[in-house]
């Protein structure tokens, strides 16, 4: 899993056509969950494999392997989920990943700061492959509670497609507790609702109140990010105006060059 970046993604792809055949043969997944997922885990493979040239890492390295690993794991959740749709899965094989997969979500974190192989690209991987399993558990809820759940799932796509409209929401964010606390409850309340833990009333009130936190915390950034915006925008106008001013300033300091008057004929020279 460490092995050269053009082996570790390909690793990664191996596992996964393990394990979703695996799936297949002992928890019935369908021909249509086993291509969901296999698509889902050569898309991975593609963009893994460009981060890894784009930043010139050579290795995966042992934080980036767990993350491969635990994104292999929902794979597997997603060729479950997409088997759903059509006929029922067995719910503690479902768990057992879906349980795997997050508690590995604070591994990968401690592997990178120990082994101090942490990462750009470490930690983009580490959130994208949270907000699939977060998007593919809100599809499966939905089936219960209703399709409000995906919003859930949603939040995230949706401001990166508002990013190309407004590429300020692009900008860095500062680091906040809060922003994992806010992840790691909606990561609880899914798995709650999927294993049917609670009443469905319950999980009800427990995922709305998820999505109410992750509305909050989504609201805050876009807030923060149009007030740094705003700042940005402040900072160059008056530099543009502190500019003019220096123009203007250096042109009264050139020296007057005074043309003749075309009107008036030359002195007449005596011969």
């Amino acid at each position: 899993m460490t092995a050269r970046e053009s082996r570790g993604p390909i690793v990664g792809l191996a596992a996964h056509l393990i394990l979703v055949t695996a799936l297949a043969v002992t928890a019935g997944v369908s021909a249509a969950g086993w291509l969901a997922a296999t698509a889902y885990a050569v898309v991975l493979a593609v963009v893994l494999g460009a981060g890894l040239r784009r930043s010139g890492m050579r290795a995966l390295g042992p934080a980036n392997a767990v993350t491969l690993g635990r994104a292999t794991l929902v794979g597997g959740v997603t060729a479950l989920v997409v088997t759903s749709f059509t006929a029922p899965v067995p719910l503690p094989v479902l768990v057992t990943l879906v349980g795997v997969a997050l508690a590995l979500d604070g591994v990968d974190g401690q592997v990178a700061r120990r082994t101090g192989s942490t990462t750009k690209l470490g930690a983009r991987f580490d959130m994208e492959i949270d907000a699939f399993l977060v998007l593919v558990l809100s599809v499966y809820v939905a089936g219960t509670f209703g399709w409000w759940t995906i919003a859930m799932g949603a939040f995230r796509y949706v401001f990166v497609a508002a990013s190309w409209v407004w590429p300020w929401l692009s900008a860095a964010l500062p680091p906040r507790f809060s922003r994992k606390v806010v992840a790691a409850v909606q990561g609880v309340a899914l798995v709650v609702a999927t294993a049917s833990l609670l009443p469905d009333v319950v999980a009800s009130v427990v995922l709305a109140a998820a999505l109410a936190t992750l509305t909050w915390s989504f609201g805050r950034d876009v807030q923060w990010l149009r007030h740094e915006e705003s700042r940005r925008r402040l900072v160059v106008a008056r530099a543009r105006v502190a500019r003019r001013h220096e123009d203007r300033r250096q042109e009264g300091r050139r020296p007057v060059v005074l043309l003749p008057d075309p009107r008036r004929s030359p002195a007449p020279v005596n011969a």
